[in-house]
């Protein structure tokens, strides 16, 4: 097995921690936060709705890189 796929799988494995770490950061900071940080709530609702539109888009750039890296036919095997 080559390297390089090797390391997109490693890369693809982390981007799903990633996404939930963005997901239940926005979740947090949209209902959680207000009672353990003393801080605006527009202020939470700006961080909150960036982390959970963030973690959306990473959504669909780690689904491709999972298809990429664990699904398609490598070239160089035979």
């Amino acid at each position: 097995m080559n390297d390089n796929r090797i390391l997109q799988q490693i890369y693809a494995m982390f981007g799903i921690f990633m996404v939930m770490f963005y997901l239940g950061g926005g979740i947090f900071f949209l209902f959680f936060a207000d009672r353990l940080l003393n801080i605006n709530k527009a202020i939470l609702g700006i961080l909150g709705g960036t982390f959970l539109l963030y973690g959306v888009y990473r959504i669909f750039v780690t689904y491709k890189q999972i298809t990429d890296a664990f699904f398609s036919k490598d070239d160089d095997e035979d």
